[in-house]
């Protein structure tokens, strides 16, 4: 897995320490992709994702386009199981 430059500054805010709010979405979606995770669509704003065998299921924010501390939370809990780490 070969990140970017814009990858790594993505998942380093998700692991930053105060959790951020200013995450975007998009941004999570393109590192999410940039890792090999399979992304599909849920009923509304769900959005199911598959990455090293962990699965779990987010909403998209809206109709703002940052992710809450809630969300950066449990993406962070996600990557974690998933094991990929900044």
């Amino acid at each position: 897995m070969t990140l970017s430059r814009k990858h790594r500054a993505v998942l380093e805010a998700v692991f930053a320490d105060p959790t951020r709010s200013n995450i975007l979405w998009r941004d999570v979606e393109a590192l999410l992709e940039a890792c090999g995770a399979e992304i599909g669509e849920g009923q509304g704003s769900r959005v199911r994702i598959a990455l090293n065998g962990v699965r779990a299921v987010f909403h998209r924010p809206h109709p703002q386009k940052e992710m809450d501390k809630g969300a950066v939370k449990s993406l962070r809990r996600f990557l974690a199981e998933a094991e990929v780490k900044p």
